[in-house]
């Protein structure tokens, strides 16, 4: 490897002095560089210097109200990151205590921060949710009172304005232990009776929850509930109408199944199987459970069956095969594959064509059925167009034009860039390409793509 060769191996050749001097110089109107050096000389010194160095930074954070603009969001993110990383990796291995109090006060940053930055790319979450997350491996070695950790989860949850410390009863009660998850359900239950009785019984006899109070009450006991493996307190939050609800159901189905099979089975056949879809995939998942649990093979079986038929249900195809014997179930899944050749709609028959996998039968629904495919759907469409490619890529080919044309034709110039790219590709697959068979090849294509759009300088501009 050439000397040149820009690696930790070759710049510590460099020397201290020298490598000293390259950073002063680089971090000369580097707001974010000098940051971090001071932070690593923070560290030098110990873990108590460097926690001093973090807290002030979280305290210029939570001061901070100006918006953070696209231009400066990754540099913003970044300098979460480090501060996160600083917590979790130099002063947690030293100070579990300082550790967590460090990560506490940052996670109540959240809102502060989430009100002067555009989150849609989800990167600010990520951050808050990795340091939630840890609270797990820094709370058994830190000295924590169960008592006051409890009122300081409870003091946080009534004001989770971001969902930011979602799942803190649960990552916190080993923790807290059985004194500080009790002291917590009294805290919960109090709030309770802060609404007025007359309302609270209206609600509960009405089987209504949507007050933020009562959502947040149940939430916090149902997982109190489970933390301390108490499935009835957990059922019982449960209104009678909500039990009907096929995701309830099954929620709730699975917690008392190891117990008591049969009411689980109840539960779930009591959940009203009219109207919207939602929730069935947990409850049919539940009910198989069921009645593996009661010992009515056969009768899972025909349920498996009967998920796939009704929605190309990948999972429960898989399940079905693997209880068959030898060749019966390669007649099964051939039987399968005939129902996804003719499923109506392409784009769910693609996507279990892309989870099985089966890139043979995708490639025959592709060119047999080209004008029904949905070009809107490139999250599915791009990445199967590459899996094809190689040995199939006529059909790759083909799902690369139908993004292609999608974005013409609706003129949805944000995605100009990826149809040039798209359309790059095609190029490229053409040169394995024999026949075409009914399909233009690509200079048909590309003559009738220039007929079509010519106005679309934007767009061809990219491909020039």
């Amino acid at each position: 490897m050439s000397k040149k060769t820009l690696n930790q191996t070759n710049l510590e050749g460099l020397g201290a002095a020298s490598l000293a001097a390259l950073l002063m110089e680089v971090s000369t109107g580097s707001a974010d560089i000098k940051r971090r050096l001071r932070l690593e000389l923070s560290h030098n010194l110990g873990a108590a210097e460097l926690a001093h160095e973090v807290r002030k930074r979280l305290i210029a954070l939570r001061k901070a109200r100006s918006f953070v603009g696209w231009r400066k969001r990754k540099a913003f993110v970044k300098d979460l990151e480090t501060q996160l990383s600083m917590i979790l990796d130099k002063i947690a291995p030293e100070d579990a205590s300082a550790a967590f109090d460090l990560l506490w006060n940052f996670v109540t940053l959240a809102p502060s921060i989430y009100a002067r930055v555009d989150d849609s790319r989800g990167e600010v979450g990520n951050v808050f949710r990795t340091a939630r997350d840890h609270f797990a491996d820094i709370a058994p070695r830190a000295a924590l009172e169960p008592l006051t950790l409890a009122d300081r989860i409870w003091t946080a949850l009534q004001d989770n304005a971001y969902g930011e410390w979602d799942g803190i009863i649960t990552l916190l009660a080993p923790t807290l232990g059985p004194a500080g998850l009790m002291q917590l359900k009294a805290a919960v239950e109090a709030h309770d009776q802060t609404e007025p009785p007359f309302i609270r019984a209206l609600r509960r006899e009405s089987g209504q929850t949507t007050t933020r109070t009562s959502r947040l009450v149940k939430r916090c006991l149902q997982e109190i509930a489970t933390s301390m493996g108490d499935t009835a307190a957990y059922i019982a939050q449960y209104s009678k109408d909500e039990l009907t609800r096929k995701d309830i159901a099954a929620k709730v189905a699975m917690l008392m199944l190891e117990t008591d099979a049969k009411a689980a089975l109840d539960i779930l056949e009591n959940a009203d199987q009219a109207g919207r879809d939602y929730g069935q995939e947990p409850w049919d998942t539940a009910y198989i459970a069921c009645l593996t649990a009661l010992g009515r093979g056969e009768d899972a079986q025909a349920h498996r069956w009967t998920c796939f038929t009704t929605r190309l249900d990948s999972g429960h195809l898989r399940n079905y095969l693997k209880t068959l014997p030898d060749f019966d179930d390669v007649e099964a899944e051939d039987r399968a594959k005939e129902l996804v050749l003719t499923w109506p709609n392409t784009s769910v028959a693609l996507r279990f064509c892309r989870d099985w996998p089966d890139l043979l039968t995708a490639a025959k629904i592709i060119e047999t059925r080209t004008t029904e495919i949905n070009g809107e759907h490139y999250p599915l469409l791009t990445p199967l167009a590459e899996a094809l490619g190689p040995r199939h890529p006529r059909a790759a080919v083909l799902l690369l034009r139908a993004m292609i044309n999608d974005t013409l034709e609706h003129a949805r110039t944000s995605r100009y860039a990826y149809a040039a790219s798209h359309l790059a590709d095609c190029a490229n697959l053409d040169t394995e390409i024999d026949d075409y068979g009914s399909h233009p090849d690509h200079a048909q294509y590309l003559q009738s793509l220039k007929s079509q759009h010519a106005r679309k300088s934007s767009f061809w501009a990219r491909v020039g």
